[in-house]
């Protein structure tokens, strides 16, 4: 027995693929740009303003035409209603005297309703199906305003009236298409004159703003350019600006290019100090490499010296090898010990740095910088003998609120770099004065003068007068750094003047107010 195939599974149906999205949508998501906004606001605001005042002028135009319609109706009804008795039909009355074009007449007497209008010159009856239309109207006799709707004739505003005998009534009308027709040429005219003056509305308020946004135009271009700059690396100069005539603080749009350029200012100075403190660093681990490999040098030269001489006294008994050994050893420890004062020195010096930054190491008390100045001298004296070392100090004592063993450095400092970069025989003389509400400190001297390519960065960390890596001269360029830092740490200011014969650094701190007289 054969078995029927089986019937295949039902296969669900595939989920309908999303509609693509129309252009519409994709304009509808997309956000308007500014000069799109504001012209759809301008223009939007003045056709609403010229459509309301196109609408309230036919409103009210249409209301005195049509006042003026009913007082021709009036006027048309008393020329006829003289005639009406004389007569038999509404044509025989309009056709016996002056008659206003389209006027309509319509008589109902002794039940015999006839009707007559005047229409190109000429008088014609009315037909059958324009009486019946307007056969309700002369029921009675009513004298206000109705509008009746003639099938071969058109709208007509018409007034019923007593005839003078009182057994009929008769209609008199005029036509309603003067009335619209007026409205409309007015409506017409309206409207062209209004898409006109939008039309040109929107050129010259496109113009108005496309002129108007142009600095703006011009910073978010410049905003672009200086955007794809590379300044995560290397020397970086910004020279993008928005161009001066863009630039006007009395505008909004001027002020925002005028704030983007004083940005572009700032940053560029910006990355000028920072490629500036970059050289400086890379110099800085340039001198500190050589300073700390030079004693490390040292250090590892005497210990493999004084290892080899202790060997050798061990292999070789004698007392003159062991004494010679002995003396290698102890010359080698002095050098090692020399070596390892000078890298605690410096990194003393750096440690000293760091916090003077964060505003450590300061011990406040009251000083009294002529004797810190005294005494600064007469310990430079015994390392300068060849240098003329004088001293100009008030009688009465100068005396301010500080750390007195930093600020004894600093004046170490400036004594020790004019003696380091003055030739033998150069005076320096150290002079404290009290002036005002600072007591000043001036530290001069007769050398070469300062350099003027490194005058500039002279109180910058790891900058040196001196480029070589000379133990005596070189430095490490932490000296004036570090006195710059404790002076700025007592709230003072340190500044240098410099000429070939006159140099001079001054210290500025503020001071205790001096004692009355």
């Amino acid at each position: 027995m054969t078995l029927p195939p089986r019937p295949a599974p039902p296969v669900p149906p595939a989920a309908p693929a999303p509609a693509a999205e129309t252009r519409l949508q994709r304009l509808r998501r997309r956000p308007w740009t500014l000069q799109a906004r504001l012209m759809t606001a301008v223009i939007g605001m003045v056709a609403f303003i010229l459509v309301m005042i196109g609408i309230s002028t036919s409103a009210i135009l249409s209301q005195i035409l049509y006042y003026n319609l009913d007082a021709s109706v009036t006027d048309a009804a008393s020329a006829v209603q003289s005639r009406i008795a004389f007569q038999n039909t509404a044509e025989d009355v309009l056709e016996s005297g002056p008659r206003e074009p389209g006027t309509l007449l319509v008589m109902n007497s002794r039940s015999t309703i006839t009707g007559a209008v005047v229409a190109d010159g000429q008088t014609r009856a009315l037909t059958a199906d324009d009486l019946s239309g307007i056969a309700d109207s002369l029921q009675s006799a009513d004298t206000s305003n109705q509008t009746v709707d003639l099938p071969n004739l058109g709208e007509y505003l018409v007034r019923s009236y007593r005839t003078p005998g009182g057994d009929g009534v008769f209609l008199v009308g005029l036509p309603l298409s003067t009335v619209t027709g007026y409205i409309g040429s007015i409506l017409t005219t309206v409207a062209l004159v209004t898409a006109g003056g939008l039309l040109l509305l929107a050129v010259v308020i496109a113009i108005v703003i496309r002129l108007g946004l142009r600095p703006l135009r011009a910073v978010a271009e410049t905003a672009t350019r200086v955007a794809s700059l590379r300044m995560d690396q290397g020397d970086v100069s910004i020279t993008e600006r928005v161009p001066a005539e863009q630039v006007d603080d009395h505008t909004e749009i001027g002020q925002v290019g005028l704030a983007l350029n004083t940005l572009l200012d700032r940053v560029d100075a910006s990355l000028t100090a920072r490629q500036r403190n970059e050289e400086l660093m890379r110099r800085f681990v340039a001198d500190a490499s050589h300073e700390l490999r030079t004693p490390l040098a040292s250090i590892r030269g005497f210990s493999e010296l004084s290892l080899r001489a202790m060997r050798q006294a061990q292999d070789d008994q004698s007392r003159q090898r062991t004494a010679l050994a002995v003396e290698t050893t102890e010359q080698s420890l002095e050098r090692i010990q020399a070596q390892s004062l000078r890298m605690t020195t410096l990194v003393e010096d750096l440690l000293l740095l760091a916090r003077l930054d964060e505003g450590q190491e300061l011990v406040y008390g009251s000083v009294d910088l002529t004797q810190l100045a005294v005494e600064a001298v007469g310990d430079a004296r015994p390392a300068g003998p060849d240098h003329s070392w004088g001293i100009d100090v008030p009688d009465e004592p100068v005396e301010l609120a500080g750390d007195a063993s930093r600020l004894h450095q600093v004046i170490a400092n400036l004594l020790a770099n004019a003696r380091t970069h003055t030739p033998a025989g150069s005076t320096v003389t150290v002079s404290v004065a009290h002036e005002g509400s600072e007591a000043v400190l001036r530290v001069h001297d007769d050398g070469p003068g300062i350099d003027p390519s490194v005058a500039s960065q002279l109180f910058e960390r790891f900058a040196r007068a001196d480029r070589s890596r000379d133990r005596k001269t070189g430095g490490t360029g932490l000296g004036l750094s570090i006195a710059r830092a404790i002076v700025d740490a007592h709230n003072g200011t340190i500044t240098v003047r410099s000429s070939p014969g006159d140099t001079t650094f001054e210290v500025r701190l503020p001071a205790k107010p001096a004692d009355p007289v």
